[in-house]
């Protein structure tokens, strides 16, 4: 994936989602969802609140479980792998990034040692990965001190380390100021130039506009158009998504 180093044999990809519903609490929260995730395409996941948006991404992360349907990995690679080995695959960085108490440099070599990295590589591809995204100086700084958008580019930049195949992102800049937003959306187009799938929700129409090659956009758990993205800001095909668009509630 990164520069210097062969990308892994075969792929895992297209991600298949065959009526899957999730529910909780007596409510029907992600509703019969049918979809098809292939490579090289940025899928940005549009919706209101309440969508179902953040749900779906943990559903295809594997971080949950659907109530029923299927979620299958049908790339050539991903039929003969165990779900382990397609976990080791895939990477999630989320709305608030989960930072161990340790150093910046610590929080890289230590996902890079879940993956099994023998000890003696794991600096070198963590300090690589800090130098990447512009956090070698603070290597050695406790990274949860460090500013928001730090915090943000070291969930990156640990994601870059461990060379995943897909990226999903929930909401990374929602909490970020126009400088930071910046710095995050490059590190994306360098996962983009590099390979990697990119799934990602974003409140931020702007944001979507320029990042999504398609969007897929979700209401009520459900979805209602997966459409390519200039198409979609142009003719939106369903009433809602022209009521979202427009900034318009949708009840």
């Amino acid at each position: 994936m990164a520069e210097g180093r062969p990308p892994k044999a075969g792929t895992i990809l297209p991600l298949e989602l065959e009526e899957v519903s999730f529910s909780a609490g007596g409510r029907t929260l992600v509703d019969r969802v049918t979809l098809s995730l292939g490579p090289e395409t940025r899928t940005i996941v549009l919706g209101p609140n309440g969508a179902g948006k953040s749900l779906l991404m943990r559903l295809c992360h594997g971080l949950i479980e659907p109530t029923s349907g299927t979620i299958r990995w049908s790339g050539a690679a991903g039929r003969g792998l165990s779900g382990a080995a397609i976990r080791q695959r895939q990477a999630m960085v989320f709305q608030r990034p989960v930072l161990l108490r340790r150093s910046a440099l610590r929080n890289v070599t230590y996902a890079l040692a879940m993956r099994g990295v023998p000890w003696r590589e794991r600096r070198e591809r963590a300090m690589a990965a800090l130098e990447r995204f512009g956090l070698a100086h603070l290597a050695r700084r406790p990274a949860r001190v460090l500013s928001g958008g730090e915090q943000q580019r070291l969930a990156l930049a640990r994601a870059w380390a461990t060379e995943p195949e897909i990226l999903f992102l929930d909401e990374p800049t929602s909490a970020l100021d126009p400088a930071a937003t910046r710095g995050v959306e490059s590190a994306l187009e360098a996962f983009h130039s590099a390979g990697v799938k990119i799934v990602m929700t974003t409140h931020d129409l702007g944001q979507a506009r320029r990042i999504a090659d398609e969007v897929v956009f979700l209401n009520r758990g459900r979805i209602l158009e997966k459409t390519p993205a200039q198409e979609f800001f142009k003719t939106p095909r369903s009433a809602e998504a022209r009521a979202f668009l427009n900034g318009e509630l949708i009840l």
